[in-house]
């Protein structure tokens, strides 16, 4: 019993260990301005496509994506609670965008996206963002290996062709053979390069050389070109651009309209944070550092008030971008703020060069990043932690992979809840003795909360009790309402029955929740406990 625990222990308690040795992931390297701007330059690279593929699922122009990509990159990366962090548009909000362009246009996106960093920034000015470190590790467990999947499954989609009737099939023959040897070639770079040397991202080197493979030997390979115009359906389209021009939303500015546009802000507020902040979390762990929460809610905001005034769909934190980043070297601001004003080069000078790339060498590095994502050691561990944890960890990994990572960390939440409140429900006991003044004392053990009350009410013998009857709470807490109703129920059992009731050694906390009760109850306050509680400081 005692090793499983400690098995437990060394699983659990400590850090979310996502550096897989066997595949010599993440670069644990100091910061450096080269090791900074070269893994900027790796996540810009890959941000293209994932920026034009955004956008297409929100059912906008491709600039749309990456202007979004760019202004919230660059702000974050400025401004932002998380150095090395990268974000930028995401699937996660392109999914809720693209109801609202379809039913009022792109103009009430940008509204949307205005009123969205307004209450992100709102979030971090009220110190919201402290309460993302109470999500329980089982469920970052499963929002890791549960996103991990995601970004897998999405990269499957470069292996299918249009079939010439308007739809998509897979790769077969020749074509196929190229873009998993590609694919292959672009990973055993990534992996074994950095045995040989650290000075160059190993990433952007297999960028380079798979691209420089392509054109030298004249292969028949997809390219960022080739998926963009498989995208937007135009022969002509490019990622070429100008900067990005100062645009106030073009919808009314009435009552109507933010009737509109509220509940889909509100909902893209929380999206974007969740998976900002839980971004944030994992980069903590991955790094041994510290963000900070509520000042990432404030650069969000910042940034999606900015897409909303310049044309661009917003964003937030990008695992598998950050993910590169970190991998890459990438560790302080100087790598966010490189990647973004790259990115826009690109757009302005580079576009040629960008769409050449082949997409197996992007696919190559980001099934890379879902090697060094994915938890592996979850499934050795699994026999080993609570039931309830490890059907935690699976619940959370398939609900981020049937629906999205916001619902998938409030189920997980949820959840972990309950089964928190049904374990400490069961725990709560008392041990009883005749003090020297003859008054009967109940010394409580267990938190009093909603699911222990019932508990708690059978606790006591009223009937036979003395006239004076004592509960310590020295060894327990008064939680909630419910707690307080209960004591204010059992108060008034011993009135009618012609006893007093008495309550002791409650911490201050306590007792302030006892204010229906205090008119029943005498409460002795005397060597009061002192608790500490949350506190915003680092948050």
């Amino acid at each position: 019993m005692s090793a499983n625990l400690l098995e437990f222990s060394a699983f659990f308690i400590p850090k979310i260990h996502l550096r897989i040795s066997m595949f010599n992931l993440l670069s644990r390297a100091p910061s450096s301005a080269k090791n900074d701007i070269l893994s900027g330059l790796t996540v810009a690279l890959a941000l293209v496509p994932e920026a034009v593929a955004f956008a297409f699922v929100a059912n906008v122009e491709p600039l749309v994506g990456l202007y979004a990509a760019f202004i919230v990159g660059l702000i974050t990366a400025i401004f932002g609670g998380r150095p090395g962090m990268i974000s930028g548009a995401t699937g996660a909000l392109a999914v809720v965008m693209v109801s609202l362009v379809l039913d009022h246009g792109v103009e009430y996106l940008f509204a949307t996206v205005l009123l969205m960093g307004i209450l992100q920034i709102l979030a971090g000015i009220f110190k919201l963002g402290k309460f993302i470190r109470m999500v329980p590790h089982p469920v970052m467990l499963g929002f890791v290996n549960g996103l991990a999947i995601v970004i897998f499954l999405a990269q499957l989609g470069q292996f299918k062709v249009p079939d010439g009737m308007g739809g998509q099939q897979w790769m077969t023959g020749e074509p196929l053979f190229i873009m998993l040897g590609l694919v292959a070639l672009t990973m055993g770079i990534i992996h074994f390069l950095p045995k040989l040397t650290t000075a160059i991202p190993s990433s952007l080197v297999a960028i380079v050389t798979v691209t420089g493979l392509v054109i030298g030997l004249d292969l028949e390979a997809h390219t960022v070109l080739d998926f963009l115009k498989g995208m937007t359906g135009d022969e002509a389209a490019t990622i070429a651009g100008g900067l990005p021009e100062f645009h106030i939303p073009m919808v009314p500015f009435n009552l109507d309209t933010l009737q509109i546009i509220f509940p889909y802000a509100l909902i893209l507020a929380a999206i974007g944070l969740i998976e900002s902040l839980l971004t944030l979390s994992l980069i903590d762990e991955i790094t041994e550092t510290r963000g900070h929460s509520n000042k990432e809610c404030i650069g969000q905001g910042a940034a999606n008030i900015t897409c909303g005034f310049f044309g661009a769909m917003g964003g937030c934190a990008m695992i598998g971008q950050s993910m590169i980043n970190i991998n890459s070297g990438g560790r302080s601001r100087l790598s966010g703020i490189s990647a973004a004003l790259m990115l826009l080069a690109f757009i302005i000078f580079a576009s040629s060069l960008i769409e050449m790339i082949p997409l197996a060498a992007l696919v190559g590095v980001m099934f890379m990043v879902v090697l060094g994502t994915f938890e592996w050691a979850s499934f050795k561990m699994m026999k080993r932690v609570p039931l309830s944890d490890a059907f935690v960890i699976v619940l959370v990994s398939g609900v981020t992979v049937i629906t999205d990572l916001a619902i998938a960390v409030c189920v997980g939440v949820i959840v972990s809840a309950l089964v928190f409140a049904w374990q400490h429900a069961k725990h709560i006991y008392t041990t009883n003795y005749i003090d020297e003044e003859g008054s009967k004392v109940y010394e409580l053990h267990g938190p009093l909360f909603f699911g222990s009350v019932k508990n708690f009410s059978e606790l006591f013998d009223v009937k036979n009790d003395p006239e004076n009857v004592i509960v310590e709470f020295k060894h327990s807490r008064v939680s909630d309402h419910s707690a307080i109703e209960a004591i204010d129920a059992l108060a008034d059992k011993y009135t009618k029955a012609g006893k007093q009731l008495h309550l002791r050694h409650l911490s201050k906390d306590c007792t302030q929740l006892l204010h229906k009760a205090r008119d029943l109850v005498e409460v002795n306050v005397i060597e009061d406990p002192t608790y500490k509680v949350a506190s915003d400081k680092l948050a």
